[in-house]
This record gives structure tokens, sequence and C-alpha cells, in this order.
């Protein structure tokens, strides 16, 4: 009973914290209404006994994800009316068609694995976070490593591709030259669409 009461409660939480997510036109209410819909979703790892998944969402999304997006908009203009080009129609088709596909497998994931084996059963006196390092740091330890390898070099990509960019500070210049570029920003912006 408890259970059911949580679960409902926390999902009725996530869907109206991510429709604020969608509907809104502040980006600071989007980004704190998607921090607290990612908090809400780790609740469903805590209810189904899967602690260690419930902390990794809290780290990683509301933790990691929350902050590449509050550096998003320190460096963007989210004031700014966004002017989207759609230049490939048939790419919005395939990618419809790829989430579609995506939530009939989520749906139908359920049914499919009541013939699902675990490889590795469950003990019941050793924790999931202990299993779950037992088996990462064991069998996947390789792989594990190769994806820090993986994450370091995008760091590293990142923040070179960056510098690049960061010969003009804006809070630096005058508002004059900052109106001038957004003006020679979106000319370039008409004049793409109009191609």
């Amino acid at each position: 009973m408890f259970e059911a009461i949580a679960f409902y409660l926390f999902a009725a939480l996530t869907i109206v914290m991510f429709t604020i997510t969608v509907m809104t036109s502040q980006a600071l209410y989007a980004i704190t209404a998607m921090a607290a819909g990612m908090i809400f979703i780790s609740a469903f790892f805590f209810i189904l006994g899967a602690d260690f998944l419930g902390a990794i969402q809290i780290i990683v999304y509301t933790g990691a994800v929350m902050a590449l997006y509050a550096f998003g908009m320190m460096f963007f203009d989210t004031t700014r009316d966004v002017v989207e080009k759609r230049t490939n129609p048939q790419i919005v088709f395939v990618l419809g068609v790829l989430a579609a596909v995506m939530v009939v497998a989520i749906f139908v994931a359920p049914i499919v694995s009541n013939n699902i084996q675990a490889l590795y059963p469950i003990q019941e006196n050793i924790g999931n976070s202990q299993a779950v390092g037992m088996v990462l740091f064991t069998k996947y330890l390789v792989p594990f490593e190769v994806a820090a390898v993986m994450l370091l070099v995008a760091m590293i990509g990142g923040i070179i591709l960056a510098g690049k960019k960061m010969d003009k500070s804006l809070t630096l210049m005058a508002e004059e030259e900052i109106s001038t570029m957004d003006d020679m920003t979106e000319e370039e912006v008409q004049a793409g669409g109009h191609h």
C-alpha cells in the first residue's frame, strides 16, 4: 500500500515538473523544474530497492547535467528568441519514428522481461550497491576504465573548443558593441534562412 501511494505521488510530481520544463519560457524555471524532476525519478529506483541507481540518478543528472545547463545559461542569452531552421524535414521524420519505436519498446519491455533470467541473482546478505560494485570492478572493469578515459578526452576537448571562442569577453564590452554583435548575428540568421 505504501509503495503504491509513493509511486503515484512521485509519478504525478515528475509529470508536473517536466511539464513545467517544457511549457515555461523562463530558462531558470525550466532548469529548476528539470532538476526537481530528476530527483523525483530517483525516488522510483529507491522504491524498487535499486539504491545504487537512485544515487547515480541524483549525482549524475541532478548534479552534473544541471551544472552543464547552468553554465549554458551563463554563456548564452536566454532572453533572445530562438529562430529554428528546418533545412531537412527527413531528419525530423526519422527522429520522430525512432522516438515512437523507443516508446513502444518501453511499454513492451515489462512484458518481455518476465522471460528474462538474471545472470547475477540477488544475494540476501549483499546490498544493491555492493553487488553492482562487485560486477563493475571484476567483469566490466576494462569497459569502465575505457569509458572514464573517453569522458576525460571529451572534457579536455570541450575546454579547448570553448577556449577558442572566448576571444571577446561580453563583460568587458560596451552595450553598443554587444547590440552591434546581436544585429550582425540576426542578419546572418536571416541570410541563412533565405538560402
